[in-house]
């Protein structure tokens, strides 16, 4: 019995510690978001976000979360005899609400990041890839459906490795590298990757902003 249950915490440890980071990050990320304070950006650095295309959907919930609140609050007080069970479903409603504006919060301050030395590849607080300029051979703008809603996906094509981190199902920029890269992927491990494909909501600026990287424009997909 003792050797069914090991393999179980083994894997259930790690996945409580990525939740409970990750639930950390959304509220830090919510307190600095709050704070306005101006994004920290090196010199040369040029932010390009990646909100647009989920922007609509996030503001949807915050506005139903927002008048639900208030209507489960009457709901509750009116029909449920037990008193504690309204502060629990209003505590959680809160929680829900300001959870996600702190997810709003996480993708604001967390842009990509074009700079002198490479590109800095972002998804909110839980994803952080570098590129040096010196492994990039091409970027090229091309925007592309996905048929998962995972953030980050890596797909075998041919003999060559891709990671997408999308936004929406969607990717717009296509990071082709010189050689096989290592990047380390939250729940994928280190992947030596052969092509690299992100979602900027201005993918002309992000090229044009590209220290000398040859880039191109080719049809969607």
């Amino acid at each position: 019995m003792s050797d069914t249950k090991a393999p179980t915490r083994a894997r259930v440890g790690p996945l409580l510690r990525r939740a409970a980071q990750a639930e950390a990050a959304t509220w830090r990320s919510l307190y600095v978001w709050a704070r306005r304070r101006p994004l920290p950006l090196g010199p040369g650095d040029e932010p390009f976000g990646y909100l647009g295309v989920v922007k609509p959907i996030l503001g949807i919930f915050i506005g139903l979360s927002v008048v639900e609140i208030p209507i489960f609050d009457v709901v509750v007080t009116h029909v449920v005899p037990w008193g504690p069970a309204r502060w629990i479903v209003l505590g959680l409603g809160i929680w829900g609400l300001l959870w996600m504006i702190g997810l709003y919060a996480s993708m604001t301050i967390h842009p990509h990041v074009v700079g002198d030395r490479g590109l800095r590849v972002r998804l909110s607080s839980g994803i952080d890839i570098f590129v040096p300029w010196s492994d990039v051979e091409a970027l090229r703008k091309r925007y592309r459906s996905l048929p998962s809603s995972r953030s980050v996906q890596v797909e075998q094509e041919g003999d060559r490795r891709v990671v997408s981190v999308s936004v929406g199902s969607q990717t717009s920029i296509d990071v082709l590298l010189r050689q096989p890269t290592t990047f380390d992927l939250p729940r994928g491990g280190a992947v030596p990757t052969n092509e690299l494909r992100l979602y900027a909501d201005d993918p002309d600026g992000l090229l044009r902003s590209a220290r000398g990287t040859p880039t191109s424009t080719t049809l969607s997909r």
